[in-house]
């Protein structure tokens, strides 16, 4: 439907589960990455093109892109509130294109790590804005499954990407690595190109002005197109008192984010996205061919083949924390999470510590930690890390995308997530140093810390996460209002609900511009003319 504003395919619009879906490309973009690296570890083609990098070089590498992404992630809190979110989103789509294009061409270390920041300004972006555009463009009864579809798109990226990387290792010469890197494109292409069609956020066209848009979409999205459908009256009002209850309070500005209760959720946004690193899923994903070197599994055959299985259990279990994630709500899977993500890694550890030693490989070089014919306790470090990933898969991944993304009002919402999403890439890009010389220096100690960071986490939902499920985002403003910040259990999962009618009593109550009628006004005033 064309408009003032934007121009988008209104029966595409009028699914929740296609619209809520397809930006999740933009999540893809950063499993892509993620196996497009790990694949290659091992790849003796790759390793003389770039002069066999030690642990600390390859850290650098990969820390590249998450280095890339964190000012990505930092530059959507002026770009969803000035260029939009789903141009945004088009706009992460073409650099990521110019990223792949360098990486591929890459002859050098240099050559290669440019590419990588560019393709991370692409994934800090699409990171951030993704989850704001899914949020505020999904109903709530279904807004946690579909901002959790953003981690489900991060593990098919994974586990696609892999697959390329693996059937290209039989390839002799550099295009054993190089034809992963070019292929990576095609989903950043479809992402751009399929934006075109699919509508602007009705929150960000209501706040700059463009109401009779956003009523229109809001009804193409929840109503088949009725202006007058319940849920776009009730969605439409409590937009529209949010939006006129901030302009009274002035223009927007990053001191907004330190006004009123906003400290408190920007606080936890940001912890949820670093606890998310800091559980240990990076080194499970990035890192795992060294993980299973470690546990003494020999043949590059053999790795790559153990770890497309740890990709592929971290797609298939996300898929019900998907489906229930808004049946089970945050706060339990945050909670069951954090503990058995924590228990598997002190079992790695422990394991680890008590059969392995250090040695030198048969290849030569630096001397690593390795469990050396001992088959059982091999298999059981990879059985551990298979349930750690999908322990994660389960309940971390998607809620560390989804909680994030609801915790604001609208006014600070494109700031807070993309600091939120910072966060992530901060600590990403750190672990990405650390992990190798990690594995070469403390070895199964760094289970051991991985593991103390996952009990940390419990501590911290349990007394500061309140529960978040079901509300719209207008509602979460209600939770926060009732305190208990260290107390967040007592906040029930009924507080900010409200009916239709008391949202339209509210509305009243609150000026407004001249002309700014409601869809019931707007009848109303129809038929009497």
């Amino acid at each position: 439907m064309p408009g003032q504003f934007t121009t988008y395919n209104a029966k595409i619009a009028s699914n929740p589960y296609i619209v809520g879906s397809f930006a999740c490309i933009g999540g893809g973009l950063f499993g892509l990455d993620i196996s497009s690296m790990s694949g290659v570890l091992n790849n003796e083609s790759y390793l003389k093109t770039f002069n066999f990098p030690n642990p600390s070089a390859q850290g650098a590498i990969v820390a590249a892109m998450p280095a890339g992404s964190l000012v990505g992630a930092l530059a959507v809190t002026q770009l969803a509130d000035k260029l939009g979110r789903k141009k945004t989103i088009i706009l992460a789509g073409m650099i990521w294109v110019v990223g792949s294009i360098l990486q591929c061409a890459s002859v050098n270390r240099g050559m290669l790590v440019v590419g990588r920041i560019i393709s991370g300004l692409s994934v800090g972006l699409s990171s951030a804005v993704v989850p704001i555009y899914q949020s505020e463009i999904t109903a709530p009864a279904i807004r946690g499954r579909m901002v959790s579809l953003q981690q489900w798109s991060i593990t098919w990226g994974i586990l696609l990407q892999y697959f390329v990387t693996f059937g290209c290792s039989y390839i002799n010469g550099v295009a054993s690595f190089r034809i992963p890197w070019g292929l990576q494109m095609i989903p950043a292409i479809i992402l751009s190109i399929g934006m075109l069609v699919f509508p602007e956020s009705p929150r960000y066209l209501f706040d700059h002005g463009h109401e009779e848009e956003a009523l229109q979409i809001l009804a193409d999205l929840h109503g088949d197109g009725d202006t007058r459908n319940e849920l776009v009256v009730l969605e439409f009002e409590e937009i529209k008192q949010q939006v006129y209850f901030e302009r009274t309070e002035g223009a927007k500005s990053y001191l907004d984010l330190l006004k009123g209760g906003n400290p408190r959720r920007v606080m936890l946004g940001m912890s949820l996205q670093m606890w998310s690193q800091l559980c240990g899923m990076n080194i499970m994903m990035y890192y795992i061919v060294y993980v299973f070197q470690g546990a003494g599994l020999t043949g590059r055959r053999s790795n790559l083949i153990a770890d497309s299985v740890q990709y592929v259990l971290n797609v298939a279990f996300t898929v019900p924390a998907i489906i229930y994630i808004d049946k089970w709500g945050r706060r339990p899977m945050l909670l069951v999470g954090t503990l058995l993500m924590g228990f598997w890694m002190f079992l790695v550890g422990g394991i680890q510590a008590r059969f392995g030693h250090w040695s030198v490989p048969s290849g030569g070089g630096d001397s690593v930690w390795v469990i050396l014919d001992n088959q059982a306790a091999t298999r059981a470090v990879i059985v551990c890390s298979y349930l750690f990933v999908c322990s994660f898969a389960i309940t971390m991944g998607p809620v560390s995308w989804t909680y994030p993304a609801e915790l604001y009002s609208l006014k600070v919402r494109g700031k807070a997530v993309a600091l939120a999403t910072a966060s992530n890439w901060a600590f990403n890009t750190a672990l990405a140093f650390a992990v190798p010389p990690g594995l070469n220096t403390i070895a199964w100690k760094t289970y051991f810390i991985f593991g103390t960071f996952n009990f940390a986490a419990f501590l911290h939902v349990f007394f500061m996460f309140p529960e978040t499920v079901g509300r719209s985002l207008e509602e979460v403003e209600d939770i926060f209002k009732q305190g208990h910040t260290f107390t967040a259990w007592k906040i029930g999962k009924h507080v900010g609900k409200k009916t239709l009618a008391e949202v339209v009593e509210k509305s009243k109550e609150i000026p407004r511009p001249k002309g700014a009628e409601s869809p019931q006004e707007k009848h109303s005033t129809e038929h009497s003319t």
